[in-house]
């Protein structure tokens, strides 16, 4: 078959690509939801004055940063059905999404905990005393004092961390799971390889418009939110 290029093939494959957005979203989110709620917690453990549980916390995230995320992901396709297996269940059946949400969500967690303890160690625990000082409980003092700064300050790489899962999300069709790259390469395989260039260009074109997307979304954010905490240093 003949291997021309052909730049039609970029426009004519995105309908069939875009609707495989669906997959992709969904995994990015259910990764994000749980990553940050393990985010949290991790975060919580390495600000925290309990040496154990600071000391595992920075464990697994050296753990995850060390490790490829398709070396992560093969480990959890093959890893947790052959742990059930040896306990008498079989997870042999479970969704393949299920693996890859918990790889991606495994990962961001630890970007996360990153993101959440710097966000917070940033802050000037001046201002946490004086909130107190004036009658504010702890909790209120950092709902309303500690945590919309340390957001501000975390949003760039909450981005930046959303941007990573979407991307690194791509390798969910190496274990079989047909999202819009998967469909991308179901497209290349049933062309017999013909014009592969053009349906990877066509998509470049969908990440790239969703990549920018979401970086003006951040940064409307940020500007938004930090007018709030310049009225916060100023009072």
């Amino acid at each position: 078959m003949e291997k021309y290029f052909d730049a039609s093939y970029i426009w004519d494959s995105l309908p069939m690509l875009i609707p495989f957005l669906k997959v992709t979203f969904m995994v990015a989110s259910l990764s994000v939801l749980f990553g940050t709620l393990l985010g949290f917690v991790l975060a919580a453990a390495k600000i925290g004055k309990n040496a154990f549980a600071r000391k595992i916390a920075n464990g697994y995230t050296t753990i995850m940063r060390c490790t490829p995320s398709i070396v992560l992901l093969f480990l959890i396709y093959y890893g947790i059905p052959a742990i059930g297996n040896n306990f008498g269940v079989n997870l042999n059946d479970v969704h393949t999404a299920v693996f890859v949400v918990i790889t991606f969500a495994l990962q961001f967690g630890a970007a996360m905990s990153e993101v959440m303890r710097s966000a917070y160690e940033s802050i000037d625990k001046g201002q946490l005393e004086a909130a107190v000082s004036v009658g504010l409980s702890n909790t209120q003092a950092y709902r309303r004092i500690v945590f919309p700064q340390a957001f501000v300050v975390a949003l760039p790489n909450i981005g930046n961390s959303l941007l990573a899962v979407l991307q690194e999300g791509s390798l969910a069709y190496t274990i079989g799971l047909i999202d819009v790259v998967g469909k991308a390469n179901l497209i290349i395989a049933n062309n017999y390889d013909a014009h592969a260039l053009e349906i990877y260009l066509a998509l470049a074109v969908i990440f790239w418009v969703i990549s920018i997307a979401i970086e003006q979304f951040f940064l409307k954010l940020e500007k938004v939110f930090s007018k709030g905490k310049s009225v916060i240093k100023t009072t």
